[in-house]
């Protein structure tokens, strides 16, 4: 966009110029950080006033400084200097409202001096959030300019996986299999995610291991079922087991290998296979990503065939719809965006894009071979002249194999503070798969993953 300016021996009296600002929670978040304000009443999830609503209520100082980019951009514009302003906070803005910040000339004096009468309104009702006038340094000069583009910021917080734990909240506690809680952290996930009444766990391990963790946690067993077990081996026998039994609906890893958890689950006799391979999906909190962005697999198939992909890329489409989905767009990575023969994953991309199209992969929109610039990159698509209606805003992301896998989503993590939430899927029930190094927020949010999956599953099965 090319703006102009409007000198002030241009300035003629009932000049006017607006503009239009959707408010988000995000702004307020960047404005706390900015000013310093950290009132609660404008932080969503924050209950400022004690009435216990969270207000996310509009800063009066943001709204105000809406009027400022008016002035700044358009009416004088470019050089305008602020001499004085005044405001009357006649309304409240709340996060999601449009707001139209609006300049008018009311008078010229001398040195350059210009006064203007300035109002925000919220555009769903007209109703006078700030009003005002301004007077300004006008400009003695015509300038334009392309729009400036400064630096980005993102607000670096993980709204979705709030938002998943908001919808976990209504369904009833899982009950869960903890295998081997005997660390501070894997005991304190499953205290944590039943103090949230996401899960009901059943702890399964050696008691002195896990009184002891609960003992560094400062915290009390009282009320949870404690299931004796000597060796890890042993543990993920007795949770399978609990599955089978139909005592638990979700296995939890706790502080032991990950292949002595999914040996237990994959025994031919007793186990809990149900006709597709285990894949893993880490479902991540990109900050600043308009949606969550799940990733597969990344830490169960090394080298997965085509048959193997078709199950990973199903597996993933079936929990992204559990979370609120309703058609996951499933971009299919490779080094390229062309097929070529001497690029296996570009091969398989090409056909789970057609096995899709023909109704062997159901339930979202698959396609590739998209390399991982076009996938999440409206520009970067653009620029490459692909048409789809996956490239450049793909929900789901299935990489080559477990190295390109585990590589994203640690750079998510590590680069993009992104949170991650890790489920095994293909088994008769959700398997939540957590890093040592998850904080609590990563362990909530994979309990609420698993059960939302848990609960959508056995809904289709009634």
């Amino acid at each position: 966009m090319q703006y102009h300016n409007k000198p002030y021996d241009q300035l003629n009296i009932g000049d006017t110029a607006e503009l239009k600002r959707l408010c988000t929670e995000d702004d307020f978040y960047a404005f706390a950080a900015n000013s310093g304000n950290h009132n609660p009443l404008h932080l969503a999830h924050e209950d400022g006033d004690g009435d216990d609503q969270p207000e996310a209520v509009a800063p009066s100082l943001f709204v105000g400084a809406l009027i400022s980019a008016v002035l700044g951009n358009i009416l004088p514009g470019a050089g305008t200097l602020y001499k004085s302003q005044q405001f009357d906070f006649v309304g409240r803005a709340m996060a999601g409202d449009e707001l139209l910040a609006r300049v008018v000339v009311t008078e010229k004096r001398a040195n350059r001096e210009v006064v203007l009468n300035t109002t925000v309104t919220r555009c769903r009702d007209d109703a006078v959030i700030v009003s005002g006038k301004a007077v300004v340094i006008a400009p003695d000069r015509a300038l334009s300019f392309r729009e400036i583009e400064v630096p980005g910021l993102i607000v670096q917080r993980h709204r979705h996986f709030d938002a998943l734990l908001e919808k976990s909240r209504p369904l009833d506690p899982i009950p869960t299999a903890v295998v081997a809680p005997e660390d501070p952290n894997s005991l304190g996930g499953a205290i944590l995610a039943a103090r949230e009444t996401i899960i009901e766990p059943i702890l399964v391990g050696r008691p002195d291991l896990i009184g002891q963790a609960a003992q560094e946690l400062g915290e009390k067993l009282d009320g949870f079922e404690i299931v004796a077990a000597e060796e890890h081996s042993e543990a993920a026998r007795i949770a399978v087991d609990l599955v089978v039994e139909g005592r638990a609906g979700a296995l939890m890893k706790g502080h032991l290998h990950t292949d002595d958890l999914l040996r237990a689950a994959l025994r031919k006799d007793q186990g809990l296979r149900a006709g597709r391979r285990f894949t893993h999906v880490f479902v991540m909190d990109v900050p600043g990503q308009p949606h969550p962005l799940l990733v597969t697999d990344a830490a169960i198939n090394i080298e997965p065939d085509l048959q193997t992909k078709i199950d990973i890329t199903q597996n993933a489409i079936d929990l992204a719809i559990s979370i609120g989905m309703e058609t996951p767009k499933v971009g299919v990575l490779s080094a390229v965006e062309t097929v070529n023969p001497a690029i296996r994953s570009s091969i398989d991309a090409a056909l789970l894009s057609k096995m899709a199209e023909r109704g062997q992969i159901k339930g979202g929109l698959v396609d590739g071979p998209l390399a991982m610039d076009n996938a999440v990159s409206m520009a970067a698509a653009r620029i490459k002249g692909i048409v789809s209606p996956v490239a450049g805003q793909a929900d789901i992301l299935v990489v080559p194999n477990l190295d390109a896998g585990n590589m994203l989503a640690k750079q998510l993590t590590y680069i993009a503070n992104a949170e991650a939430a890790g489920v095994v899927l293909g088994a008769k029930v959700p398997i939540i798969l957590n890093s040592r190094a998850d904080d609590d927020k990563a362990r909530l949010a994979s309990c609420a993953v698993a059960a939302l999956h848990a609960a959508r599953i056995a809904g289709g099965r009634s």
